[in-house]
C-alpha cells in the first residue's frame, strides 16, 4: 500500500501517482516508459526526434519518427502489458497533428502536451479513448486552455500537468519569470522561493476546481518541476495535487534509454553546472553546462540541413541545430552535445532501478 491514493483517469487506473516526464531526444523511450508503467506509474515516451536511430531518419525525419512511435510503444507494451503508457508530444513540433494522430492510431493511453498551448488537441483526438493532458505553468494558461476546450469542444482535460520553474529542458517561463522565482543560473543560497510558485499552483488548482464542478468530471492534477525525493513529493502533494511528474531522477536509472556516459554526466554534475540557456528556438531551457555550451556562448555552428523538428526555428539564424546537439548527447558524445536536465540534476549520486525510485517517493 502506497502513501498516496492511486490515480484514476477515466477508465485508467494508476497504482502510484507518479508520471514519468517525457525527455526527448532518445532519453525516455520504451525501456524507461515501460519500466515506469510496470512499476505502477505512467510511462511517457517522448516523440521529439524519436526516430533518430532509424536508417531513413536523415532522408525522411517525420516518417522515421512516426514509424519509431509505433515500435517504441510496442516494446514498452511488452515490458508492461497492463501498464499505462503514453506520449509526450510538444505543441511546437512541426506537423504536430500528425504525431497526435499517430499516437491515437497505435493505441496510446495518454497524450501529454506542452511547449505551447494544445488548443486543438481535443479536435485531433476526437472519437478516441486516449486521455489528453495539457501542460500549464500559470493560472492564466490553465484558464485559457480549459475555457477554449469547453467552448469549442464541450470537454475538459482528462488530466492537467503543472510544470514549475525547476523543470528540465524547454521551460514555460521567460527569463524574467524565472528570475522572479529565483530559479536562474548563478544563485547559490536561497535558490528558489518555493512559496512564490506554491501560490501559483494553488491558483491553478482553483481554476481546475471550477471546471470540475461545472463539468461534473474529475480532473486529476499533476505537479512537475523539482520533484526529486520523498520530501519534495510530500510538499507538492500537500498543496492539493493528485500526483507528481518526475524526470531528472529517472535519468540515472538502469532502465533509462540514455547511454551510460549521459547518465554519468548527471552523476558528476555539480550545482553550479546547472544552467539556464537560450535554445536555438529562442526559449529558455535548463541544461548541464559543458564544452559545447561554452563554445556556443560565443560562436555559431554550421547547420548543413534542417530536420524540420520545430515550427519556429530558422536555420539561418539559429546558433546550432538543436536536433543534432541532442542526438550527439543521446549517442554518448556528451562533451559535444546538449544535455537537458532539471534543477536537481546535481542531486543524482547513484544509479538506481525505476522500481526503487518509485518506492522511495511514495511507498
Amino acid at each position: 500500500m502506497g502513501l498516496y491514493e492511486p490515480l484514476q483517469i477515466g477508465d485508467l487506473y494508476v497504482k502510484d501517482p507518479i508520471v514519468q516526464g517525457g525527455m526527448g531526444v532518445g532519453i525516455s523511450l520504451s525501456s524507461l516508459a515501460g519500466a515506469v508503467a510496470k512499476a505502477g506509474g505512467i510511462g511517457s515516451i517522448s516523440t521529439a526526434q524519436i526516430g533518430f536511430r532509424e536508417p531513413d531518419f536523415s532522408r525522411d525525419p517525420k516518417g522515421a519518427n512516426l514509424k519509431a512511435m509505433a515500435s517504441e510503444l510496442a516494446k514498452a507494451r511488452k515490458i508492461a502489458p497492463e501498464g499505462v503508457i503514453g506520449f509526450n508530444i510538444m505543441v511546437a513540433t512541426r506537423d504536430y497533428p500528425e504525431y497526435v494522430a499517430k499516437a491515437v492510431e497505435i493505441g496510446a493511453d495518454v497524450i501529454i502536451s506542452g511547449a505551447g498551448l494544445p488548443v486543438k488537441l481535443p479536435e485531433y483526438t476526437k472519437g478516441s479513448k486516449v486521455k489528453i493532458a495539457p501542460i500549464v505553468s500559470s493560472a492564466r494558461s490553465a484558464s485559457v486552455i480549459c475555457r477554449m476546450w469547453d467552448r469549442k469542444y464541450g470537454r475538459v482535460p482528462d488530466l492537467v500537468v503543472i510544470e514549475g520553474p525547476l523543470a528540465g529542458g524547454h521551460l514555460g517561463f521567460s527569463r524574467e519569470e524565472l528570475e522572479r522565482y529565483k530559479a536562474d543560473r548563478g544563485d547559490t543560497d536561497q535558490v528558489y522561493d518555493r512559496e512564490a510558485y506554491d501560490r501559483e499552483i494553488r491558483d491553478i488548482l482553483d481554476v481546475i476546481e471550477g471546471y470540475r464542478k461545472s463539468s461534473g468530471q474529475p480532473i486529476p492534477v499533476i505537479s512537475a518541476g523539482g520533484v526529486f525525493d520523498r520530501e519534495d513529493m510530500a510538499h507538492h502533494m500537500s498543496l492539493g495535487v493528485d500526483g507528481v511528474q518526475v524526470g531528472t531522477r529517472f535519468v540515472t536509472t538502469w532502465e533509462c534509454d540514455a547511454p551510460q556516459s549521459y547518465k554519468d554526466t548527471y552523476l558528476k554534475a555539480k550545482k553550479e553546472d546547472i544552467a539556464i540557456v537560450k535554445s536555438p528556438v529562442g526559449m529558455p531551457g535548463r541544461a548541464i553546462w559543458n564544452p559545447f555550451l561554452e563554445r556556443m556562448a560565443g560562436d555559431k555552428e554550421k547547420i548543413d540541413r534542417c530536420f524540420r523538428c520545430l515550427e519556429h526555428c530558422d536555420p539561418k539564424t539559429a546558433p546550432y541545430c538543436i536536433t543534432m546537439a541532442l542526438i550527439r548527447a543521446a549517442e554518448g558524445q556528451v562533451e559535444d552535445g546538449l544535455l537537458f536536465c532539471g534543477y536537481n540534476a546535481h542531486r543524482c549520486e547513484k544509479m538506481e532501478h525505476v522500481e526503487d525510485v518509485i518506492a522511495d517517493l511514495c511507498r
